[in-house]
């Protein structure tokens, strides 16, 4: 399924993620919302904001970003800090 008709992704998140190789969900499925996240913070011009990252795990779980749990948004951010200490 291409980008732009998952849940809560548009053309400029579907433009951002096709950028550094993400087409479809299962390419997002693959490489993971967060590595996805940090990919793009690495490599995109523009610096993607956590809601994108919230709306990326969303599309995966097929609902809004606004409807992913604060617990999980703890987790995320947790598992954002995690690899980036890994990729030091």
């Amino acid at each position: 399924m291409e980008i732009r008709k998952l849940k809560g992704l548009g053309p400029k998140s579907e433009q951002c993620l096709n950028a550094i190789g993400i087409f479809n969900k299962e390419d997002l499925e693959k490489i993971g919302a967060v590595n996805a996240y940090l990919k793009l913070n690495n490599q995109s011009i523009m610096k993607p904001s956590l809601n994108l990252l919230y709306a990326m795990v969303g599309a995966l779980e097929n609902k809004h970003w606004t409807e992913i749990a604060k617990n999980d948004k703890y987790r995320l951010l947790m598992e954002l800090e995690d690899l980036k200490e890994l990729n030091k």
